[in-house]
């Protein structure tokens, strides 16, 4: 083994400790990192779709376990768009669109863009019709 391949494996299982034993603080975590996990994205549409949903009535609707449900609400948890209330024994989360506005702003633009793009090209077409 390397001592780069050291390293690399050293920098993992640090990573993965200060994963296991991390706090989560809303907002550390970038909307767009939490939002790029198709499962995270799951995660969101049926928190949207109910008022709030515990870990158990969420996990239900993936074939992952209920450890890796923990793990995505607390990446999203991290980035605000989540919000966690523990009742009795059981942990239900509600959905803060809130943090979103960031990625409509950034659509937003590239909608323009593109509109502006296709209305050249539509231009252009006529006029060579």
């Amino acid at each position: 083994m390397t001592r780069n391949q050291t390293v690399s494996y050293n920098t993992k299982e640090h990573q993965m400790h200060r994963e296991a034993n991390h706090v989560t603080t809303p907002g550390t975590r970038d909307v767009f990192d939490a939002i790029a996990d198709p499962t995270r994205r799951q995660l969101l549409r049926l928190l949207a779709d109910h008022e709030e949903l515990s870990v158990t009535g969420l996990t239900s609707h993936f074939a992952i376990s209920r450890p890796a449900v923990s793990k995505h609400l607390a990446i999203l948890e991290e980035a605000g768009l989540v919000a966690e209330e523990k009742v009795g024994r059981e942990r239900r989360y509600r959905l803060n669109a809130e943090p979103l506005r960031e990625v409509e702003d950034w659509l937003a633009f590239y909608e323009q863009f593109w509109a502006r793009k296709l209305r050249a090209l539509d231009d252009y077409l006529k006029g060579n019709a």
